[in-house]
């Protein structure tokens, strides 16, 4: 079976064209534009190793890698604009480039472009294909609105943000996952253990994202250091630390999410560092990860078949951008 690294490479050589007409020209600059600041390919490159656990690579997982990749960056591009984000994978963001109004138009024809591929696959695969996208798409949908939401909220337990990220990031990690096992002929009992392969790794992902937005290097995160706190986000680091916290830290961190004052992300993070909040993360990535790996386990395919599959795991968590 092929490393992640070589999948990757497959689809970026598919990926890595026009995908777009030339007119209007803003428009459609716009979401090549999104396209070409690239990153690491996760999502596709899960389609085609899952498809390949079964059967070897065919064309119509090229077509689904495709689609996943196009919604996924549509998600990015809208998310950047209600974050108010300047930078993404070190470039500026679409809305920073070409305007707000025209990065919203990019991303909702990244989206219709989605479907434009899933429709050329084989017509035997199309409804379950269409039905776990269409699903998965308004589950993001819902997830990035209760993202929105707890921002103004307080007293969120864990349980509704850890609903909220399963949501917004894994479900479209766990449904790529799914869709190339169907591809290459997977049963349902395989297709489900995948899913939750996917699933639980897309949330240890987001700890991941949250601990790097927070403590990560500037240089090769990527994105603005910090952003989750200018933009008062409830993520895991917040949650555990007002878990954890004396009363006046917490006093502390709830004034900082009503409050734009100076250094905001220094004075926070050091909040965080004396709860211990980096090492807790350390530890919440790690459980989440070996919950995703049973999962793995449990899939009724030969151990060795799916070693590069633990491996692309191992590698997420080790990620620092």
């Amino acid at each position: 079976m092929k490393s992640f690294t070589e999948v990757s490479s497959l689809f970026e050589e598919k990926c890595n064209r026009r995908h777009f007409p030339d007119e209007p020209a803003k428009l459609y600059q716009a979401a090549q534009y999104m396209l070409g600041i690239g990153g690491k390919r996760i999502r596709p490159a899960c389609v085609l190793m899952t498809n390949e656990l079964f059967a070897p690579i065919n064309e119509d997982s090229y077509h689904v890698a495709m689609a996943v990749e196009l919604f996924h960056n549509f998600t990015l591009v809208h998310d950047d604009i209600m974050d108010k984000a300047p930078i993404r994978r070190g470039l500026q963001t679409v809305h920073a480039k070409f305007g707000e109004s025209t990065a919203i138009l990019a991303g909702d024809v990244l989206f219709a472009q989605a479907y434009d591929y899933l429709m050329r696959i084989n017509p035997a695969y199309l409804q379950p294909v269409l039905r776990i996208f269409t699903k998965t798409a308004k589950e993001v949908c819902e997830g990035q609105q209760l993202d929105m939401d707890f921002e103004e909220k307080t007293g969120i337990r864990m349980e509704e943000y850890v609903q909220m990220i399963t949501l917004k990031t894994s479900v479209l990690l766990a449904a790529s996952m799914q869709l190339g096992a169907i591809l290459g002929g997977a049963g349902a009992g395989n297709q489900d253990q995948l899913y939750e392969f996917g699933k639980y790794l897309g949330i240890a992902f987001q700890v991941q994202d949250d601990y790097l937005d927070t403590f990560g290097d500037p240089e090769k995160f990527g994105k603005q250091i910090g952003g989750d706190i200018l933009c008062n986000k409830k993520t895991f680091l917040w949650l555990h630390a007002m878990e954890v916290a004396t009363h006046t830290q917490k006093e502390q961190l709830l004034a900082f999410t009503k409050n734009e004052e100076p250094n905001k992300v220094e004075k926070v993070t050091a909040i965080y560092k004396m709860c211990g909040v980096d090492a807790w993360a350390t530890s919440l990535k790690k459980k989440y990860l070996e919950k995703a790996l049973f999962h793995l386990d449990e899939v009724a395919v030969q151990k060795v078949h799916k070693q590069e599959l633990h491996k692309m795991a191992l590698y997420l968590m080790q990620r620092e951008s």
